[in-house]
């Protein structure tokens, strides 16, 4: 990858950051309201749930855009963390912060799906 491409992704990569950032401020819709009728308190509870999931994600974003960014300053963007052989440049341009070739993250899904389910049965057992 040449410096102007990274540079290119350095770019946007930043200004993601900074979008992320911004949106992780607001936390109003975190708030609990208190109000006499019940189906008013589970939409707000529902709406609280979403604001959460939302916060979740956008974190988990940011935290990949700065682990890009510096992988970046390593030198080592655009490679992929599991076999090491250059990242596609059309999924790179799609989601800028990959870590993982197409077939790595197919795979990394795969086992966290997997994982997860071994989880919840295990939880399962215990109750």
């Amino acid at each position: 990858m040449t410096k102007t491409e990274v540079d290119v992704f350095r770019r946007i990569l930043e200004s993601r950051r900074t979008e992320l950032g911004e949106g992780n401020r607001n936390r109003q819709g975190l708030t609990i309201e208190t109000s006499a009728d019940e189906l008013d308190r589970i939409q707000h509870a529902a709406e609280r749930d979403f604001a959460m999931g939302s916060l979740q994600r956008n974190s988990n974003v940011l935290r990949e855009v700065r682990s890009a960014l510096c992988r970046i300053n390593a030198g080592t963007f655009g490679v992929c963390a599991g076999c090491e052989e250059n990242i596609n440049p059309k999924r790179l341009a799609a989601i800028p912060w990959a870590s993982f070739c197409l077939r790595c993250q197919e795979a990394a899904d795969r086992e966290e799906q997997t994982s997860g389910s071994q989880i919840e049965t295990s939880l399962a057992m215990v109750s």
